[in-house]
């Protein structure tokens, strides 16, 4: 007999960490929140209505638990979330303006996920896999991820990389950098990650770099307060950032990831892919934290985005 397939196995992934923030706030004041970049792409998807997971491994102590709750309140697929009995991801934000931060994760529970354990038969529904954050510089982990990822390009799922530069991607991550990179189908990248992957003062030199590994890959480059850039081929489409009352923008890169996403999934025109990304960016500065928009917010946005060129 044939195993039994569900119908309700999502299309997409999104593979990395979840970690939890802990915020310092005042003196000996801290507030913890949930994030991690790939987490919070896959929750935002879902919140657009996507059928979507996000394939990591989190702690089973409070701040796994908290990870756990939110991502269920996200309608995150549960199958994919694995809880082992390890210690938490945690990222200590000491400082806030400008943001200062260190990370404590030896031999955490992001580090012990593995693909085995993923739900039978979910590489016939998966249609879109994303990767990046710091999980790619986390070994045994990045090994895991790296080898998910061309299995699954081969396999034709549409790969998405967002590298999401951190402290500790210096040039032992460069070999990750070039291979995801050249693989995946759509690169997004800000103005300050392509200074800090390529250590250069010029956001051009690491986007001419990755143009040049991969022609045919769509890069959609952030801009911050100037707005976004998407390059397909030999096209490109600019527009101009909203004018909103900025509360915070962790997390805003994440968001256009999704808002970019849902749009290339809906098989919208260029245009419409650009400015999903800019309002979902924009909608997730309206509140505190890592917040996901709702598909409702990001289509009110998106008419008010203005292309440029």
């Amino acid at each position: 007999m044939s195993p039994l397939l569900h119908t309700d196995l999502p299309r997409f992934v999104a593979f990395g960490e979840a970690l939890t923030d802990l915020i310092c706030t005042g003196l000996d004041s801290w507030i913890s929140r949930c994030g991690g970049a790939p987490w919070n792409v896959a929750r935002a998807l879902s919140t657009f209505g996507e059928l979507s997971a996000f394939g990591g491994a989190i702690s089973c102590d409070v701040f796994g638990q908290a990870l756990w709750q939110e991502s269920m309140d996200a309608s995150l697929d549960p199958r994919f979330l694995q809880q082992v009995e390890r210690s938490p991801l945690l990222a200590v934000v000491h400082e806030v303006h400008p943001p200062r931060y260190f990370i404590v994760g030896d031999d955490s529970a992001d580090l012990h996920f593995h693909p085995s354990g993923l739900p039978q038969g979910w590489r016939q529904f998966v249609r879109w896999a994303h990767f990046g954050g710091i999980s790619l510089n986390r070994e045994p982990l990045a090994g895991r991820l790296l080898a998910l990822a061309e299995s699954l390009k081969a396999q034709g799922v549409t790969i998405s990389y967002d590298p999401n530069y951190r402290q500790g991607m210096d040039n032992r991550y460069d070999d990750t950098l070039e291979r995801m990179a050249r693989l995946a189908d759509v690169i997004k990248v800000s103005d300050e990650d392509l200074c800090g992957l390529f250590r250069s003062p010029s956001p051009h030199v690491g986007l001419g770099q990755l143009a040049a590994w991969n022609p045919q890959a769509t890069l959609l480059c952030t801009h911050g307060a100037q707005g976004a850039t998407l390059y397909r081929g030999a096209q490109e489409w600019s527009a101009r950032a909203l004018a909103v009352e900025v509360v915070d923008t962790v997390g805003a890169g994440d968001a256009a990831m999704a808002g970019f996403i849902h749009a290339c999934l809906h098989r919208e025109p260029e245009e419409a892919q650009l400015r999903c990304a800019v309002a979902a960016g924009a909608a997730a500065c309206l509140q505190a934290g890592a917040r996901a928009p709702s598909l409702a917010e990001m289509r009110e946005l998106a008419a008010q985005v203005q292309l440029v060129g």
